[in-house]
Parts: structure tokens; sequence; C-alpha cells
């Protein structure tokens, strides 16, 4: 049985796309908290990129790409950013953690999980692109 028939058998019930929800539910709350911030929209809108800025470790290959990647695709820095706010840290840091975790939330939302070290088309919520299909311990 492949994954994509057990896919369509759980329907809106399977990990993935539960995990795709969330990801939506984190874009959303990303943007109300941002809006709240009253920062300016040109700042969410330029900056919202840039945790991508993490793949540049995939020019040394995929398990250091992986390791660069994931530090700046998981919930730590924007949890560390908030926390960091609410012990009384500037506004600015609490429009960079909403910014952050919509970035986190529009990648998860679309299917760009966090990495694994062997491609980059390789995420915790399965293969992405030309390698969308693959079962794992594929080559």
């Amino acid at each position: 049985m492949t994954s994509g028939s057990i896919e369509k058998r759980q329907g809106l019930t399977h990990p993935v796309w539960v995990q795709r929800v969330e990801g939506l539910a984190m874009l959303v709350a990303a943007v109300v908290g941002f809006a709240d911030t009253g920062s300016s929209w040109w700042w969410f809108a330029g900056l919202i990129l840039v945790p991508d800025i993490s793949m540049v470790g995939y020019l040394s290959g995929p398990s250091l790409g992986a390791i660069t990647y994931n530090l700046g695709h998981n919930l730590v820095g924007p949890g560390l950013l908030f926390g960091w706010f609410w012990l009384g840290g500037p506004d600015l840091v609490l429009a960079l953690a909403w910014i952050w975790l919509g970035h986190i939330g529009l990648d998860r939302m679309l299917g760009y999980g966090l990495k694994h070290p062997d491609a980059f088309t390789h995420t915790h919520l399965g293969w992405i692109g030309s390698d969308k299909g693959r079962q794992p311990g594929q080559a």
C-alpha cells in the first residue's frame, strides 16, 4: 500500500494534513498578533522570508543544510523571542516573533517541514517536489 492511498483513506485525519492545518492556524495567529503590535506591514512583508536564509547550509551538503534549515524553521526561535518580550524586551522583538512564526506556519501549511539530513526534499511532512510520493528508505 502506498503512502498516497493511505492519505486518501484517512483524508483530513491524516497527520500530514493535520499539521498543514496547524500551519495555517500559526500563520493566521501570526498575522493577527502582528497586526496587534501596530508595526508597519512593510516589516512583515520584507522579513517574512528571512528565515529561508538558513538554507545556506545546503551549500555544504544536505546534512549541514538540514541542521541550519531546521534551526531557522522550528518553533524554539520564535518562542525565545516571545519569552524575551514577555520578560520586558522591546516591542520590536514581539513583531519579529510574529513574523518568524508566520513564516514557519506558511511553510508548514505548504508542506515544507523540518528537513531530514539525507535530502532537502525529505521533510517531516513527507517528500516534496519531484520526490513527492517517494517512500522512506528509497534511494
